[in-house]
């Protein structure tokens, strides 16, 4: 079997448009985004990129109005692809904000990968970013907590067709994937790319993409959306509504 991606939604996140995706242009914009986690299998190994949003009533909690149907949940929608979480040999992180690694614990069988700076962060966060790490400074337990990572701290190669690779800015420790197919690579970009308008240019500062507006550094931000730009021959956004095109790529 051929290397395949399967794209899965795991709820609906409400957020201003200006502030979070098009960084300035359309403030007050209130839009709904999907939260993307991603399957990717030889046939042999299964790994998560990600597991997704958490429940409504913490998604409400995070940013009102977002929600997330039932049969969405990471395990559940696994379970549409008659996969069970004990199969799962691996997860990578590309950050540990709530909407992307909610229900981590329940792969039992997995190791669980991150960027040794997000784990750091994460686990101590500064009081702008205490809400998207679920900390406990708020009185809530994030779902990393007492979890056992495999950390990393530059490019890895975690096997013949998946690599991934720093590319902070929105964070400080996010990370990428690269995924090798039979037609090329895709990149799984976490939200380094946030959503599908971050791959068009900017034309009023005259930039060849446009980087989203929640960072913590914008200049680590522009270089790693180039440096995925350049090395993917498909980008897959993290919470751009493009990703779910197809049932499973390529």
């Amino acid at each position: 079997m051929s290397v395949k991606i399967y794209p899965m939604n795991t709820g609906f996140i409400k957020l201003d448009n200006g502030v979070y995706i098009t960084g300035g242009v359309g403030y007050g914009e209130e839009v709904e985004v999907p939260a993307w986690a991603f399957l990717v299998t030889d046939g042999k190994e299964k790994i998560l990129v990600d597991t997704g949003m958490s429940d409504t009533k913490s998604a409400d909690w995070h940013h009102p109005g977002s929600y997330q149907p039932g049969e969405l949940r990471i395990d559940r929608q696994l379970a549409k692809l008659s996969i069970e979480v004990e199969e799962i040999n691996a997860v990578i992180f590309t950050h540990l904000h709530w909407d992307h690694c909610a229900n981590m614990k329940l792969f039992v069988n997995a190791e669980y990968f991150v960027h040794a700076n997000e784990l750091k962060f994460a686990l101590d966060p500064h009081i702008l970013y205490y809400k998207s790490y679920s900390s406990r400074k708020l009185g809530v337990i994030p779902p990393f907590d007492g979890v056992e990572f495999q950390t990393v701290e530059v490019e890895y190669e975690y096997n013949s067709f998946i690599t991934f690779f720093p590319t902070p800015g929105h964070c400080p420790g996010h990370q990428s994937v690269a995924v090798k197919t039979d037609s090329g690579i895709y990149v799984i970009a976490g939200d380094a790319v946030f959503a599908d308008e971050n791959l068009k240019p900017d034309a009023h500062r005259k930039l060849p993409f446009t980087p989203m507006g929640r960072f913590v550094n914008v200049f680590e931000l522009y270089d790693s959306m180039e440096r995925i730009i350049n090395r993917a021959d498909h980008v897959f956004t993290g919470h751009g509504r493009a990703v779910g095109g197809q049932p499973v790529y390529p």
